[in-house]
């Protein structure tokens, strides 16, 4: 995971601290119904993000040294557009990347394993056809007492985190809500076969803090594209690695992308739509966004992807003076017609391209280091953009797209702001939740900068371990717990009935 070192576990929790405030809850904090009353006062509860936390495998490889081992010079630097590579030690699994983003989320947040009242968990990494990973969690809060808490696992690809993003808003957003807040947990292990496909794997997960009066709050329409596809798929309970048709997943991905831009753009032409997201009469198109983030198999595709926007704004209106030239080709020509055609993608990748290094490039840096997370892709890539910018990200409007394969894509725009910290459950003497905390609490950067590459044969037997073992019962792995940071958790064994347990570095 990378980063700096974390405390031990406090007296009062064996796996997280307790941050009590001097005085006990009852003098710092109001009431929930009190926070209810308060949202419901100020006519909207601006629900969003309030906290995001990272969790990467211990193995990094650079790119450049598998071009040197596979004779490929600049296949994956270049050609994919990646500078590292992750992978998991066979003592890695999708329940240690939740536990340990959980873990410190809460601890670097100061929040009680009481303020959480929902916690939802997208994940394509299935370890059981039955117990979720969500129930797994429970561990963290329930030797605190902390039961009531709704939600489990959310599944369809990629798509996952996001599926469990909308409904932790929706519960907030509801007459249900309780006043607490609700976590989001999308994290997965992305393994190939040894072949083409490996050099796109990765892994790692996201944990995110969702709550009203946000700093990154989810406003106006969504668009979704939801239809039957096999571009990627795990029918094989054997492996964990998926059956996929490459050239079929591409060209869904970017023909997702053309739809719910079309559909979100349509959305944004109704007035009230339009005043949620400040537009003031200006264009939706992708000039009304600062910023954008998109879901990440592999870096190249999202600038395939972010090209694919451009030419649905050309397609709205060719004639205007920013499409004049080679563009012109493809007048009248809608969008559907040129996936997958080479000529129009290297000509709006070219058109597009100061467009992406100002709006898109910022929100990159992990996903470049890391590789494919799937469910955490995306917010990887938003947690990378917060990093960028911080502060200067109160105001600016972000575009967001999200893709699972078989397949269902959204498009959701979320707006930085200065919250007004009234319905903010942080404890004294924490800040209150702002762009600045993220950055400054995440250390996204210096936890990258700050892992310990392994070359590639100890990257290779790692995987060639997870292999072996995957669906086997009775065993400890036996990974170099030494190069895992303080406060990690890590499968410490596999009994004889499949039962998992986890130990804490």
């Amino acid at each position: 995971g990378g980063g700096g070192r974390e405390p031990a576990p406090g007296p009062a929790c064996s796996l997280l601290p307790e941050c009590q405030p001097p005085g006990g809850v009852g003098d710092s904090h109001a009431t929930r119904e009190e926070l209810r009353q308060r949202a419901r006062r100020r006519g909207s509860r601006k629900v969003g993000i309030h906290a995001l936390e990272v969790y990467t495998p211990r193995h990094a490889c650079s790119a450049t040294e598998l071009e040197k081992a596979h004779g490929t010079p600049g296949k994956y630097s270049v050609g994919l557009l990646m500078r590292e590579f992750c992978g998991p030690d066979w003592d890695e699994d999708p329940v240690s990347f939740a536990l340990t983003a959980v873990a410190r989320l809460m601890w670097r947040n100061g929040l009680r394993h009481a303020d959480i009242g929902m916690i939802q968990v997208g994940t394509e990494s299935l370890l059981d056809r039955s117990k979720s990973i969500k129930s797994n969690l429970m561990a963290l809060f329930e030797e605190h007492g902390v039961t009531d808490i709704q939600g489990t696992d959310q599944y369809n690809a990629c798509y996952g985190g996001t599926a469990a993003l909308l409904n932790s808003v929706a519960w907030v957003e509801s007459s249900a809500w309780d006043g607490r807040y609700a976590l989001v947990v999308c994290g997965d292990i992305a393994v190939y076969a040894p072949g083409p496909a490996r050099p796109t794997g990765g892994g790692g997960a996201v944990a995110m803090l969702v709550g009203p009066d946000a700093p990154l709050v989810m406003a106006g329409p969504r668009a979704t594209h939801a239809f039957e596809v096999y571009d990627f798929y795990k029918p094989r309970g054997n492996t964990e690695y998926a059956t996929v048709d490459g050239k079929l997943s591409q060209d869904a991905y970017l023909a997702s992308v053309d739809t719910c831009w079309s559909r979100l753009k349509a959305k944004l032409g109704a007035p009230a739509a339009a005043e949620q997201l400040g537009l003031n009469g200006s264009p939706a198109d992708l000039r009304a966004f600062d910023y954008v983030c998109m879901h990440s198999p592999y870096n190249k595709l999202v600038q395939k992807g972010f090209a694919r926007l451009l030419y649905g704004d050309f397609a709205d209106d060719a004639t205007a003076p920013r499409f004049a030239g080679d563009a012109q080709r493809w007048a009248g020509v809608p969008p559907a017609k040129t996936v997958g055609d080479r000529e129009a993608e290297k000509c709006f990748v070219g058109l597009a391209k100061p467009d992406f290094e100002a709006k898109c490039a910022p929100s990159d840096t992990a996903s470049r280091q890391v590789g494919n997370c799937y469910t955490a892709a995306l917010y990887m890539n938003l947690l990378s953009l917060v990093s960028a910018k911080a502060s200067s990200l109160i105001g600016a409007r972000l575009l967001l797209f999200s893709y699972g394969s078989g397949a269902v894509a959204t498009a959701f725009t979320l707006i930085g702001r200065e919250p007004s910290g009234g319905s903010a459950l942080a404890l004294p003497p924490a800040s209150p939740f702002t762009l600045e905390r993220i950055a400054t609490t995440a250390q996204l950067a210096e936890r990258l900068t700050a892992r310990t590459c392994s070359d590639l044969p100890t990257l290779t037997r790692a995987l060639e371990l997870r292999e072996e073992r995957y669906g086997q019962a009775g065993y400890e792995p036996s990974g170099d717990v030494g190069a895992l940071a303080p406060g990690t958790y890590y499968l410490a064994a596999v009994d004889e009935l499949h039962r998992r347990t986890y130990s804490r570095k």
